[in-house]
């Protein structure tokens, strides 16, 4: 090969890796950008949408339960007239969270849910009304209101909450799926950037230096910013698919597997609180609903082999705890993380000796005293410590919430301006390098 065909081969070579490096950079950006969309915008905020749902639609239960155990009595727990309240505020809740649900589409599991909410509600109203017309203690509804509330809760538990269920499970494997695409592409396009980029350089290195000895010209003005260019160009990308990378791991694993976890967990949460009002309402089905509370609370934060009587003392003396819990914190990383796991914790444990007392007073045959002590937000009472638990949980939440939007929002913000720096770096390259070989090659004499 003489000498212009072999300045021609390097200057097509650099011309073709330039263009490839452009290319491939492009594609990542354009991808890790869809990746950000899709956690951070549509299917993220999807699955919190259909956790408040769980969590609304437990507490629509308990408040029912709530309204039948009080009855007319005006003295005692929560009362009436606010229980029908917080089920209309919840109500409204889980009516907002199926709009979003609608807005991204559902498929059949959303309208399963929608339908069986429906008749839901149907149920409960019954209860409610049958509840009114006629005056009973505290926790002995009439007979008929009961056997519709028993329909109602059954329906919830059967179609409805299984239906809401598959939803987040649907939205979390959607957004796991995604993000593993998303980070494995920016990890694997850093390495292919910074591989063609080196090999760019080395070839308008290899460019320069043929030039050099033909011409006797020790620097070419336009292929030695070309070489900066290309070295530029690959620095910057590649640094920036691994920083991409980094920030869709934080915003994935560090905060939204915790949000998740505990998203679960506080809509677990009032359905366990939910069993405890049914509990007390439901003498024929006591047993069945006190074995769902510990079920319940092994799966927010288990204790191996714990029954209702040990599982205080379990919980208390544990090192590490299974369950969503469990999960959670496994997986502190943010600063002021912790402290909210701790106030959690702690006031979870409030919350559960409180059950105890209840189930104390129940079999003492205190039933108006249990049910005062369950439904009341009074300092020392159940619904009080459940809600500092609530709090706490949210709070605990929005660390991890928050550092989620963060990391997203860094992760776009980083991106401006990278849809048109690749294809404007790899051509300012291309025309460098086409500039400082073509007047070469026009005085090259054989």
């Amino acid at each position: 090969m003489n000498t212009p065909q072999w300045l021609r081969a390097l200057a097509g070579g650099a011309l073709i890796l330039a263009v490839t490096l452009g290319v491939t950079l492009a594609v990542a950006v354009s991808g890790v950008r869809d990746g950000l969309q899709v956690i951070g915008h549509r299917t993220g905020p999807q699955v919190v949408a259909t956790q408040d749902l769980y969590f609304a639609l437990n507490d629509m239960d308990a408040q029912v339960a709530n309204v039948l155990l009080v009855g007319a009595a005006r003295d005692l727990g929560v009362g009436r007239d606010k229980a029908l309240e917080i089920y209309a505020a919840r109500r409204t809740q889980a009516s907002k969270d199926l709009q979003q649900a609608a807005a991204v589409g559902g498929g059949q599991t959303l309208a399963d849910v929608i339908d069986g909410l429906g008749r839901y509600e149907q149920l409960a109203g019954q209860a409610i009304l049958l509840d009114s017309q006629q005056p009973h203690p505290p926790g002995r509804p009439p007979a008929a209101a009961l056997e519709r509330y028993r329909q109602a809760t059954d329906l919830m538990k059967s179609a409805v909450l299984p239906a809401a269920d598959r939803l987040t499970k649907a939205n979390a494997a959607t957004i796991e799926a995604a993000y593993q695409d998303a980070w494995s592409a920016a990890q694997r396009s850093a390495v292919f950037v910074i591989v063609l980029g080196v090999l760019l350089a080395g070839v308008l290195v290899a460019l320069q230096a043929a030039l050099a000895r033909r011409f006797h010209r020790l620097v070419n003005a336009f292929l030695a910013p070309a070489t900066v260019g290309a070295l530029l160009l690959t620095g910057l990308g590649g640094g920036l698919l691994i920083s991409e990378a980094e920030h869709l791991r934080v915003a994935k694993k560090d905060a939204f597997d915790s949000v998740l976890a505990l998203t679960q967990a506080r809509g677990l949460s009032y359905d366990a609180n939910a069993d405890e009002s049914r509990f007390l309402v439901d003498p024929s089905r006591s047993a069945v609903y006190a074995q769902r509370f510990l079920d319940k609370s092994q799966r927010l934060a288990g204790v191996p082999g714990a029954t209702l009587d040990t599982y205080d003392a379990g919980l208390a003396g544990a090192t590490s705890l299974t369950g969503y819990f469990g999960t959670a914190l496994r997986n502190i990383t943010f600063p002021g993380e912790r402290e909210r796991a701790e106030a959690t914790m702690a006031a979870y444990r409030a919350y559960q000796l409180d059950d105890r007392k209840m189930r104390a007073l129940h079999d003492q045959g205190r039933l108006r005293d249990a049910v005062a002590l369950n439904t009341s937000y009074q300092p020392g009472n159940s619904n009080y410590h459940f809600d500092r638990y609530d709090k706490a949980l949210e709070q605990f939440i929005g660390v991890n919430q928050s550092h989620f939007e963060g990391s997203i929002r860094d992760g776009e913000d980083a991106l401006a301006g990278w849809g048109l720096i690749p294809g404007a770096g790899a051509l300012l390259v291309a025309a460098l390098t086409l500039a400082g070989v073509r007047p070469r090659l026009g005085e090259y004499r054989p």
